[in-house]
Parts: structure tokens; sequence; C-alpha cells
């Protein structure tokens, strides 16, 4: 079947907008900055897992899924779009978080929490000992369990961008707009394979370029997206080859990576990133993934790294700003918001 006749479940609102950076295309002064709201597509605020989840969700439907686990770290963006997604569908979430139970409620925690989530904390077992255990006792309830693939990246997961790409090839035709460049994250490959896919498959006229969330050697990626894009276009007879010339991943400077020192550890270089769109734009990224994504993005620009001047690119928001209250990034910020704001007591 053509990626074009999967059938999906309704959950976000599209097309999600494209909007013009027009203060940061001033502050950079090189090409035009635009920006796919990713952020705005629902359920339990969205992002890029939305779209991932229509496919995933209509074959736990299929399968007569009353439940559904997915895992992630504590702050999981994945994870609490995927519950906002299962109760809106009237099944069961569930949680495997990576990590102890932090004792403390905040981010997308709160969030998960207010959905009713059971949440299962991974710290002496590993998450695939946790599961067989969790699965057992729903279906000893009566419950059928669906499992949803961390970041909702698999083979029917990525399609979600695939099709995205003809969703922005779509606005750019309708709203006479250049693209030359899309620059999204990298972290579990499903984002960033789908849109190289879509962008060959719909004839695109942009390249797509990655950052990634994750410290990682440069070059120890691009393999692993190879693999993984063409193993999605052999499944749905795509006709579609990817090489490693297709596969760009902006890895920053070796003293100072854009993915920051650890995958959800404070990092004031990306910090700054987030502070710079939302003096600017009055948008907000977050500590994990957009912000690093946004900092690569500017940098690239300034740089002409993939990015030549008179070039335009677009940020692919995807969504996550609440790990922003999360009360080790809240803890961290303190000092810098202080000093970025003005405030009186009167």
């Amino acid at each position: 079947m053509k990626v074009e006749e999967l059938k999906k479940v309704s959950l976000g609102h599209y097309p999600t907008p494209i909007e013009k950076l027009e203060n940061i295309t001033k502050l950079l002064g090189k090409g035009d900055v635009y920006i796919k709201r990713d952020d705005t597509t629902g359920p339990a605020f969205g992002g890029n897992k939305t779209r991932k989840l229509e496919y995933l969700l209509k074959e736990a439907q299929d399968q007569g899924a009353t439940a559904v686990i997915t895992y992630g770290g504590t702050q999981t963006n994945h994870g609490r779009t995927t519950v906002g997604a299962a109760v809106k569908l009237g099944m069961k979430p569930i949680l495997i978080l990576s990590g102890g139970d932090t004792g403390y409620l905040s981010g997308n925690l709160n969030l998960d929490a207010m959905m009713g989530t059971d949440i299962y904390f991974a710290k002496e077992k590993s998450p695939v000992e946790i599961t067989k255990e969790v699965v057992a006792k729903y279906e000893a309830q009566g419950d059928k369990v669906y499992i949803v693939p961390v970041g909702g990246s698999n083979t029917l997961g990525a399609v979600g961008y695939i099709m995205a790409v003809k969703e922005i090839v779509d606005q750019i035709k309708e709203q006479n707009l250049k693209i030359d460049h899309l620059v999204c994250t990298v972290g579990s490959m499903g984002t960033f394979a789908g849109s190289i896919l879509g962008a060959k498959y719909f004839n695109a006229p942009f390249d797509v370029i990655a950052v990634p969330v994750s410290p990682r050697p440069k070059g120890a990626k691009e393999a692993d997206v190879v693999k993984f894009a063409n193993e999605v276009s052999k499944t749905y007879d795509m006709g579609i080859e990817v090489t490693l010339d297709d596969v760009k991943i902006a890895y920053g400077p070796d003293e100072c990576p854009y993915s920051g020192e650890a995958y959800n550890k404070p990092d004031p270089v990306t910090r700054d990133s987030i502070i710079l769109l939302a003096k600017n734009e009055g948008i907000f990224l977050d500590p994990t993934y957009t912000g690093k994504t946004f900092r690569g993005l500017v940098d690239m620009v300034k740089n002409e790294e993939y990015i030549k001047a008179g070039e335009s690119v677009m940020f692919v928001h995807t969504g996550g700003a609440m790990a922003l209250w999360t009360k080790e990034h809240l803890d961290d910020m303190q000092t810098q918001l202080r000093e970025n704001c003005h405030t009186t007591q009167l």
C-alpha cells in the first residue's frame, strides 16, 4: 500500500501554519527564515509526535487495543502526546519512564498526571523487563495493550513526516514561498528520516538538515538514518534509495556541540537560543530538542554551513516548550531570567 493510502485517526489540526520570522530574518541578515508550527497540532499541546501517532493509534484501534504503553525519559514530550492521544481515543495511557521517581511532578509529568496516566519508573529493572510485567498486569484486568515505540519512530510512525512534507510542499506553492532548506531535530529518527523520504518522494524544492539532541561523535548517526529510511521506503514500495549524501546532520563545534553535554541537561548556550527566539518573535522552544535545533540553525546561517547567504530556511518547531517548566530547568534559569527582564518592587 502506498503511503498516501494508509489510514489514520484524526488527532491534529492541519495544516499547521508557516510563519516568516521577520525579526530573526533581519537580525541574521542573510536570507529569509521561516518556521513550521508543528507545536500547534494538539492533543495535549501536540508536537511532531502527533503526526506519527495518527498512524500508530489507527493500528491500535484496528487491533482492538484498550490501553497504550510507550516509553521515554521522565520529561518525554512523546509520552505526553501519546497520553493525550490515548485519552482522546478512549484508551488507557501507560508510561514506562527511564530513571527513578523524581518525587516532584513538574513539566510533562504534571500534565501526564492530570490526564490520569499510570506511570512506572524503570530504575532497578530495564524497560523491557518492566514491559512484560506491566502488559501481564493489564491483560489480567481484561485490557488489550498496544505498545508504541520510543518516539513513535518505526516504519509506520515515520509516514507521519513523509506526509508532512507533502503538506509543506502544498503550502509553499499556495503561498508562493521559496524554501531552500528544512531544519529539524534528529533523535529517534522518525521525523528526520520521514522528512528526507518525503522530500524525495514529493519532489520538494528543499533539502533536509538535522541537529542531534544527544551527544554523538560526528558521523555516528548517518548510517543509522540511511538504514532506517531505506527500510521505510521498502516497506511502502516508495522506490526511493537514501544514501549518505542525503543525510545532512549539523553537529556543531567539537568544544560546544549543538546537542549540549547530555540529553536533558541544562545548557546555557541552548538557553541563549531559546531566549533569542522568545525576545524577538514571542515563540517558545524547549531545552532538550528545539532549543538545540534552533541554535544549530542560527549558527548555520551565520557561518554559511549548509545554508548559504541569500538562501531561505524553514525551522520545524516540533513542540515541547512545556519542558521549560520542569524543576531542574526552572532552577537553572533563575539567575539569567532575572537579568533578562526588568523587575520593580512598588
